[in-house]
C-alpha cells in the first residue's frame, strides 16, 4: 500500500487509488461534505416503490410508517458506525475489513460485498431502462426494444464512466444529481398527491407482529444494508481530525433523509390505489407514471433515471473495490470496468427477458442480507472496540498484527448465515431454487415454512446480533493484542488517535 505523496490535492479525471491508504495530502473535505453522496444515492423515486413492497406484509398505515422510518433510520446508522473506520484509516471498507478477519480471511466477506454490490447495479440500470421504456409509451412513443437498447446503452455509460473516473468525479456528479433530483422528486409528490385516498388508507388492516418485523428487515435491507458494506469507501478521503460524531451523522442523514419520507409517501399512495399497488411489482419505477399528467412524463423519467444512476454509481464504485479486495490483480478502473458488463449483461436479462422484477428482487435482498448482516453486526462491534488507530501498512501483510485468516469471525459468520437462511423464507417463490430455505422455522416451533414467522425474515436480525455479540463478547482480547503492539510512528497525532469514544 503506498502513503507516500508529494502532489497537492487535485480533481483527477480518472481517479487511480485502488485498496491504497489515502495518503495525508490527498485527505480533503469535512463530513459535511458527505451527505451529498448519500442523499444523491438513496433520492430515487425506487423509494416510494418501497411503499408497495411494505404493504406487501399486510400492515396499516401506522406500523408501515413505524418500520419505514425505524427500518431506514437504524440501517443507516450502522452505515455511520462504518464509515468511522474510513475516516480512521484512509482505506476502502473491505480492506479495514482486514483488522477483523486478516488478511486473506477477509477475501470471505470481500466477495459477499462484490456480489451485493454487482447486483444492485444491476437492479437500478434494469430499473432504469423499463422506467425509460415505461415513460415512452405513455407518451405514446415507441416504448419497445430500441427504446430499451438505446436507454441501457445511455444508462450503461453514465454509470461505467462515473464509475472508472472515481471519487473527484463521483462527488460532483453526485452533488448535480442531489439538486435535480431533489427538486423534481418534490414536485413528483405535488402532482401525486392528489390521488391520496385517506379513507381507504385508514380501512388497511392491522397486520401482525410478524408482519411488521418482516416488513422492518425488508426496509432494513432495502437500505442501510445494502450499502453498510461500502461506508468507509467515501469517509476515507476526510483528515484524521474530522468529527467522528460528523461522520457518524452527516452519513446517516444523508443516506436516511430522502428513503425515510419517500416510502412513508409511497405506502401513502399505493395503499390508495390497488391498482398502482399490483402494477409496481412488475415495473417499480414505471408504475408510479400512472398518477401523472402527460406533461410530467419526461421530467419524471429524467427523475428516475438520475436518482438510480445516483445510486449505482456508488455500487459500481464499491463493487470495483470489493473485487480488488478479493485479491483479483487488475487496476481500480479495469476492475469498475469488468463490473459494468456484468451489469450490462444482468440488466439485459432483466429488461428484456424477466417476466417479474420484485420477485427475484426481494429474494436477492434477503437472501444475500443474512451473511451481510453477519458481517456488518462483526464490523460494527469491532469498530466499536477499537481505541487505536489503524496500523495502516500491516492491513496488507499477512504476517503483520492483523494476521492471514481470524477463523472467529469467519466462525460468526458462517453461523449467521445458517442460522439466518434457516429463519427467512423466499417470500414468493421466485426463483425456485431458493425454496430451501426457513428450514429452521418448524425445527424452533416456529410454525414452519407456512407458519406465521415465515415471512418476518427473522434470520437477518438473528445474523445481525451473532456477529455483533460475539464479537463484543470473544474478539476483545485479539484487539487489545493488535493494539498493544502500538501505533506506527506516522499515526502517533492526537487527531489520528480519535475513536469511537469521541462519538458525544
Amino acid at each position: 500500500m503506498s502513503t507516500a505523496a508529494t502532489n497537492p490535492p487535485e480533481v483527477r479525471a480518472v481517479e487511480r487509488q485502488g485498496l491504497d491508504v489515502i495518503a495525508e495530502s490527498d485527505r480533503k473535505g469535512t463530513p459535511r461534505g458527505l451527505f451529498w453522496p448519500w442523499f444523491a444515492a438513496n433520492i430515487s423515486v425506487l423509494g416510494l416503490s418501497y411503499g408497495s413492497f411494505v404493504l406487501g406484509f399486510g400492515i396499516s398505515l401506522a406500523q408501515a410508517t413505524i418500520v419505514s422510518v425505524i427500518g431506514v433510520v437504524f440501517s443507516f446508522l450502522l452505515c455511520g458506525v462504518v464509515a468511522i473506520a474510513g475516516k480512521r484509516g484512509s482505506a476502502p471498507t473491505m480492506v479495514l475489513s482486514r483488522a477483523a478477519f486478516g488478511v486473506r480471511g477477509n477475501r470471505v466477506p470481500s466477495f459477499l460485498s462484490w456480489v451485493l454490490t454487482v447486483g444492485w447495479e444491476t437492479s437500478l440500470a434494469a430499473l432504469a431502462v423499463l422506467a425509460t421504456s415505461t415513460v415512452f409509451t405513455e407518451l405514446g412513443w415507441d416504448g419497445g426494444v430500441l427504446t430499451k437498447v438505446v436507454a441501457l446503452i445511455v444508462v450503461a455509460a453514465l454509470i461505467v464512466g462515473a464509475g472508472i473516473a472515481g471519487f473527484d468525479v463521483i462527488m460532483r456528479l453526485q452533488t448535480v444529481i442531489t439538486v435535480v433530483t431533489a427538486v423534481l422528486t418534490v414536485v413528483y409528490i405535488v402532482l401525486a398527491a392528489p390521488t391520496i385516498d385517506f379513507a381507504a388508507l385508514g380501512a388497511l388492516p392491522s397486520g401482525s407482529g410478524q408482519n411488521v418485523i418482516g416488513a422492518l428487515v425488508l426496509v432494513m435491507t432495502g437500505f442501510g444494508l445494502g450499502w453498510v458494506n461500502a461506508a468507509a469507501d467515501y469517509s476515507r478521503y476526510l483528515p484524521r481530525n474530522a468529527s467522528t460524531g460528523g461522520v457518524v451523522g452527516w452519513t446517516t442523514f444523508g443516506g436516511a433523509l430522502a428513503p425515510a419520507v419517500l416510502v412513508v409517501i409511497g405506502v401513502m399512495l399505493a395503499g390508495s390505489s390497488p391498482d398502482l399497488n399490483d402494477a409496481i411489482g412488475a415495473d417499480p419505477i414505471g408504475a408510479l407514471t400512472t398518477v401523472l399528467p402527460v406533461w410530467f412524463l419526461i421530467p419524471f423519467a429524467i427523475v428516475a433515471i438520475l436518482g438510480l444512476v445516483g445510486g449505482a454509481v456508488l455500487d459500481i464504485y464499491s463493487s470495483g473495490l470489493a473485487l480488488l479486495s478479493v485479491g483479483v490483480k487488475i487496476s481500480r478502473p479495469a476492475a469498475a470496468g469488468v463490473d459494468g458488463v456484468i451489469m450490462v449483461a444482468g440488466a439485459v436479462y432483466v429488461a428484456f427477458f424477466a417476466q417479474d422484477f420484485i420477485s427475484p428482487f426481494q429474494a436477492f435482498l434477503v437472501t444475500l442480507g443474512v451473511p451481510i448482516a453477519a458481517w456488518a453486526g462483526i464490523f460494527v462491534a469491532d469498530v466499536l472496540l477499537r481505541r487505536r488507530a489503524y496500523a495502516e501498512a500491516e492491513l496488507d501483510d499477512r504476517r503483520g498484527r492483523y494476521g492471514d485468516v481470524r477463523w472467529l469471525p469467519i466462525a460468526l459468520v458462517v453461523l449467521g448465515t445458517v442460522l439466518g437462511w434457516g429463519l427467512v423464507t423466499n417470500t414468493y417463490g421466485v426463483p425456485a431454487w431458493l425454496n430451501w430455505q426457513g428450514y429452521l422455522l418448524g425445527p424452533f416451533g416456529l410454525g414452519g415454512r407456512e407458519g406465521p414467522w415465515a415471512y418476518a425474515n427473522l434470520g437477518v436480525l438473528v445474523a445481525l446480533v451473532v456477529g455483533f455479540l460475539g464479537t463484543l463478547l470473544f474478539a476483545r482480547g485479539s484487539i487489545r493484542r493488535q493494539e498493544a503492539l502500538g501505533t506506527p510512528e506516522a499515526l502517533r497525532t492526537p487527531e489520528a488517535l480519535r475513536t469511537p469514544d469521541d462519538l458525544r
